[in-house]
C-alpha cells in the first residue's frame, strides 16, 4: 500500500513571500538540529564585521511582433423594401395591399403589436420622467472653468505628390463627420504639366483614404455642400465655370455651366441660397460680377450683377468673397479687391438699386466677410494684417478692430455657439481664437497648426470641431475644449452691451467729423469769395455843409416819389423769395437732409446779401 501525504493549504496562501525570524524553540521543532558550539569555536573563527552582497532583479524578456495593416473600406447598402413572400410582386400595389390587410387581421399580428406598444409606452414614460440634460444651476453666471485647449483630431494629406493648397472647406450639415476640401493652385505658373484636378470628401474618422474623389475639368477653387443632402455639392472652378456633383452618380460633375456665360476669372466663393426649391446658389469673381445660378438650368446664370455704381465711383470692383444670411434671403454682401465691402439687394429694380451701401475700412483685398450668427446686426471682415467688426448702422468706420499682426490674415469665421468668439487663420500657420468678452486686444488661445500658411478655416455647426486648410495641402481637424465651445450665462447680453457702447461712441465721432467737414467747407467758401469793395471816403467839407430845408424836401420827393415804389416792390419780392427758401429749408430739415445739403444751406445763408434803404436824416 502506497503512503501518500497530502499538504492542504488555502488558495489565498499560495505565492506568499517567505518570512524568516529568530525563535527560541528551534530545537523543539521536528527536523531541526542544533549546532554544537564547541566544534564551531574550534574549527571556525568569527568574522566581524561581515560584508555580504546580494542581487535580486526581475527577469525580463523582449519580444517583437509585426502585424499587418488592416485595410478598411467603407461600403453602403441601400435597403428599399423586403420581407415579402415570393409570390408577392413588390412592383405591383394591389397584391401588396391585399397581403397587408390579410396580415393586419391576423390575431397573432394584433397581439404582437399590442405587446410592442406596451414596451414603447413604458420607454416614453421613463424618458419623460427625468430630463438627463437638465441644467440645475442655470442662474449661475461667469466664465467657465478649465483650460482653453485646441486638440488635433486628424490630419488629411493631399494624394497628389506636389501638395496642392486648400482653397476652400465645407462641412456637411446632414452628416457632421463628412468634410469636403477643394485643392487648387491659383498662383500663376506654379502648377505642373498634366497635374490632376481632384478634390476630396473625407470622413474625419478615416484619414487614410477619402470617401469620394471629386473630378472636374479645371481646378476647384470653392466648394459648398447642399444643406439638405450630403451627396450633392456645387463648386466654382479656376476657369470661371460652376459645376454640380451628385456623388451617388459618380465622381464626374452632373452639370457644368457654359464657358461663354460663366465668369471670366476664377470663382472666388459660392454659397447656397435658402430658397424654396433648394437648388439656387450665387457666386462672385474678380471679374467684377455676381451671378445667381439654378442647378436645374446650369448652362447660364439666372441673374448677373456688375459691381459698379456711380455713387461709389466709376471703378469696377472685383469680388473676392460673399456673405449671405438665410434670415434675409435677398440681402447679401461682397468683399472686393479694393478693400471695400458692398451691400446689395437682389430684388432691386435696376443694377444701381441692387448695390445699396459701401463700407470702407481696409486697404488690401478682403478675404472674409461673415455675419455673426448670434448677433445679426454685426459682421466680421478680414483683410491685410487685421480684422474689423462692423455694425449695419455705422458705415464710416468699424466698431472694433484687432491690433496689427506680424503675420498676414488669410481667413476667419465666427463661432456658431458663442457670440463673442471668432477665429482667424494666419500666414505663419497659427490659428488664433479671439474672445471679445475676455480680451479685445490679444487672442484668447493660439495653436500652431502647420509650418505653411493657413489659407482656409471652417467651423462645424455645433461649434466643437474646426478644420483648417494649409498651403502644403494638409487638412487638419481640431476639437475645441468646453471653454471655447460652450457659452456662459450672460455672454450674449454682455456682447450686445459692448456693441451698443461702441455704436454710441462711433456716432459721437461721426458727428464730430461732420462738423469738422462743415467748418472746412465754410472756410474754403470764405477764401474763394471776392473781397468786399471799400466805399470812397467822404469829404469833411460836405459833412460840415449845411443843407437847405427846401433841398431836403426836394431830395425826399426825388427818392420816395420816384423810386419808392420800385424799391419797395423789389424788397417785397426778395422777402417773399426768402420766405419760400425758409419753407424749403424747413421741409429739408423735416426729411433729414444729408450733410452735403446742410453744408450748402449754411453757406447760402452765410453769403446772402442784406437789402437796406437809407432815409434822409430827420424824415
Amino acid at each position: 500500500m502506497e503512503t501518500v501525504h497530502v499538504y492542504a493549504r488555502m488558495l489565498r496562501q499560495f505565492g506568499r513571500p517567505l518570512r524568516l525570524r529568530d525563535q527560541d524553540d528551534v530545537q523543539d521543532r521536528k527536523g531541526d538540529v542544533k549546532a554544537d558550539e564547541s566544534i564551531i569555536v574550534q574549527d571556525y573563527i568569527s568574522k566581524n564585521p561581515v560584508d555580504a552582497a546580494t542581487q535580486k532583479g526581475t527577469e525580463m524578456s523582449t519580444n517583437e511582433t509585426n502585424t499587418e495593416n488592416v485595410k478598411v473600406e467603407s461600403r453602403a447598402m441601400n435597403h428599399v423594401e423586403g420581407g415579402w413572400p415570393k409570390d408577392i410582386n413588390i412592383s405591383e400595389a394591389e397584391p401588396m395591399i391585399r397581403f397587408r390587410k390579410k396580415v393586419e387581421k391576423d390575431m397573432e399580428y394584433i397581439q404582437i403589436v399590442q405587446n410592442l406598444c406596451r414596451t414603447m409606452e413604458y420607454g416614453i414614460k421613463e424618458n419623460n420622467s427625468i430630463d438627463i440634460y437638465e441644467e440645475y444651476f442655470p442662474e449661475e453666471s461667469g466664465f467657465l472653468d478649465g483650460p482653453a485647449e485646441i486638440k488635433v483630431v486628424n490630419t488629411f494629406k493631399d494624394l497628389h505628390s506636389i501638395g496642392r493648397p486648400i482653397s476652400s472647406i465645407s462641412w456637411s450639415q446632414s452628416n457632421t463627420f463628412k468634410i469636403a476640401a477643394a485643392h487648387s493652385i491659383v498662383d500663376f505658373q506654379r502648377g505642373e504639366k498634366n497635374m490632376q484636378y481632384d478634390s476630396y470628401v473625407w470622413d474625419i474618422s478615416s484619414p487614410k483614404k477619402p470617401d469620394f474623389v471629386i473630378k472636374s475639368p479645371s481646378p476647384i477653387v470653392t466648394l459648398d455642400f447642399y444643406p439638405k443632402d450630403m451627396s450633392s455639392l456645387a463648386g466654382g472652378l479656376l476657369n470661371g465655370q460652376v459645376a454640380f456633383w451628385d456623388l451617388r452618380k459618380g465622381s464626374q460633375p452632373v452639370e457644368v455651366s457654359d464657358l461663354d456665360h460663366s465668369h471670366k476669372f476664377a470663382v472666388r466663393q459660392l454659397i447656397y441660397l435658402s430658397a424654396k426649391s433648394g437648388t439656387e446658389f450665387f457666386t462672385t469673381s474678380t471679374d467684377g460680377t455676381v451671378m445667381w445660378w439654378d442647378v436645374r438650368k446650369m448652362k447660364e446664370p439666372c441673374t448677373t450683377l456688375e459691381l459698379c455704381n456711380e455713387r461709389f465711383g466709376k471703378d469696377k470692383y472685383g469680388g473676392t468673397c460673399l456673405e449671405y444670411d438665410p434670415t434675409q434671403s435677398t440681402r447679401f454682401k461682397v468683399g472686393t479687391e479694393q478693400g471695400r465691402i458692398l451691400t446689395g439687394n437682389r430684388k432691386g429694380k435696376s443694377p444701381a438699386d441692387m448695390l445699396m451701401n459701401m463700407f470702407s475700412g481696409h486697404t488690401s483685398p478682403v478675404h472674409t466677410v461673415q455675419r455673426n450668427p448670434l448677433a445679426k446686426e454685426t459682421f466680421l471682415s478680414i483683410a491685410g494684417w487685421m480684422c474689423h467688426i462692423w455694425s449695419e448702422d455705422i458705415k464710416e468706420a468699424p466698431l472694433l478692430s484687432t491690433r496689427l499682426d506680424e503675420a498676414y490674415l488669410l481667413d476667419g469665421c465666427w463661432s456658431p455657439t458663442r457670440p463673442a468668439v471668432f477665429m482667424t487663420a494666419k500666414s505663419d500657420g497659427v490659428l488664433d481664437v479671439w474672445d471679445i468678452s475676455r480680451d479685445q486686444k490679444n487672442p484668447f488661445a493660439s495653436k500652431k497648426v502647420s509650418e505653411s500658411a493657413l489659407q482656409a478655416v471652417k467651423i462645424q455647426g455645433n461649434g466643437e470641431m474646426l478644420a483648417t486648410g494649409a498651403r502644403d495641402g494638409s487638412l487638419t481637424v481640431m476639437e475645441f475644449s468646453r471653454v471655447l465651445s460652450t457659452p456662459y450665462a450672460g455672454e450674449k447680453p454682455y456682447y450686445a452691451s459692448v456693441i451698443e457702447r461702441e455704436i454710441h461712441r462711433e456716432k459721437l465721432h461721426e458727428g464730430f467729423r461732420r462738423d469738422q467737414r462743415l467748418r472746412e467747407k465754410i472756410e474754403r467758401a470764405k477764401q474763394s469769395a471776392p473781397a468786399p469793395e471799400i466805399p470812397p471816403p467822404v469829404v469833411e467839407e460836405e459833412k460840415k455843409k449845411k443843407k437847405d430845408p427846401i433841398e431836403q424836401v426836394n431830395l425826399y420827393d426825388t427818392i420816395f416819389k420816384t423810386d419808392y415804389r420800385e424799391n419797395w416792390t423789389e424788397l417785397r419780392n426778395k422777402r417773399i423769395e426768402r420766405k419760400k427758401n425758409a419753407s424749403d429749408m424747413a421741409a429739408l430739415i423735416a426729411r433729414k437732409a444729408t450733410p452735403d445739403e446742410r453744408d450748402e444751406r449754411e453757406i447760402m445763408e452765410l453769403n446772402a446779401p442784406v437789402i437796406s434803404i437809407h432815409l434822409p436824416k430827420g424824415m
